[in-house]
């Protein structure tokens, strides 16, 4: 009898201990965005009784204010959005604070994150490290290759996203001090993060007979697809200098081909970990900052090998 009483127990301290993270992400078929939400789910498998729900946005907005909806109407403890458009972000944190139920954002920057209820916060990378540490890398570089005058074209992500708009101006915060001002950017468009989109903006600009010394891109994937249009209109890729940001597994592949000569770490599994780590301790109570930062830091082929590790 004994035995069945702490067994009954302890069944029912595991169900009160459960707990349910509805998650939002913006993207499913996008690389780094799979990292991130891989690193939620390795840290929640690590949590006793800790669950995920999580639905793909498709980059819908009102998808994503439907599935924030629907967490709230389920009553799951929290709830973890990576927001499809940043600055559509007002409704989703008004959703959650009408329940009381707890929302973090993770890695797209919210509108309103200086005004979040009490109930929510925002873990990402600070974007003021991203373009910054990308854009000084090229300048040194340019001024390696001996260039006292310089022509880049830049590739922004999608400009409805904060991160994009941040980057961009990383870029030209940089071009703008004297070391770096020998760099003229002579194209900036979007290619909405896609390696598909950056390789026809690419393949568009060689057309048009652009010349360029550097491709500066908000992203790995943009990136990319530069270089493979690049390639395949015959150009040596010494004479041309890639960046982008993320550092994910195909950019390390990249880079380690010579292709790609800069990118910037951006701990997608770091700030997924975050995400949960916070959700939970404000579901169960706890205080955290409202503006939680997993540093970036720069790749180049001298420090390849430490980040293919981490991959």
């Amino acid at each position: 009898m004994k035995l069945i009483i702490a067994a009954f127990a302890s069944m029912l301290a595991t169900t009160a201990s459960a707990e349910t993270i509805g998650v939002s992400m913006a993207l499913f078929d996008d690389n780094f965005l799979t990292v991130l939400r891989n690193g939620m789910t390795d840290y929640a498998k690590t949590q006793d009784g800790v669950t995920l729900q999580i639905e793909d946005a498709q980059n819908d907005v009102g998808k994503q204010l439907s599935q924030v909806q629907n967490f709230v109407a389920s009553g799951v403890d929290a709830i973890i959005v990576n927001p499809v458009d940043t600055d559509a972000t007002v409704a989703l944190s008004q959703a959650a604070d009408a329940a009381g139920i707890p929302l973090i954002y993770v890695n797209r920057q919210p509108v309103n994150v200086d005004q979040l209820p009490e109930k929510q916060a925002f873990v990402a990378s600070d974007e003021k490290e991203s373009g910054t540490l990308e854009t000084k890398e090229v300048c040194r570089l340019l001024k390696e290759a001996g260039k006292t005058e310089a022509k880049a074209v830049v590739m922004m992500g999608e400009l409805s996203n904060q991160a994009a708009r941040m980057r961009t101006q990383d870029i030209k915060d940089v071009i703008a001090t004297p070391e770096c001002s020998f760099i003229k950017i002579v194209e900036e468009q979007t290619a909405n993060w896609s390696r598909t989109q950056g390789a026809d903006l690419m393949t568009n600009w060689l057309s048009a007979g652009v010349e360029f010394d550097a491709v500066i891109a908000n992203n790995d994937e943009m990136a990319i697809g530069a270089i493979q249009s690049l390639k395949a209109a015959g150009k040596d890729m010494k004479d041309v200098i890639v960046s982008g940001v993320d550092a994910t597994q195909d950019a390390l592949a990249a880079m380690a081909a010579g292709d790609l000569d800069v990118s910037v770490f951006q701990n997608a599994a770091g700030q997924g970990k975050g995400a949960v780590d916070a959700a939970l301790k404000v579901a169960r109570g706890e205080t955290v900052e409202k503006k939680g930062y997993v540093p970036f830091e720069l790749v180049t082929p001298a420090n390849l090998k430490d980040y293919q590790a981490k991959n």
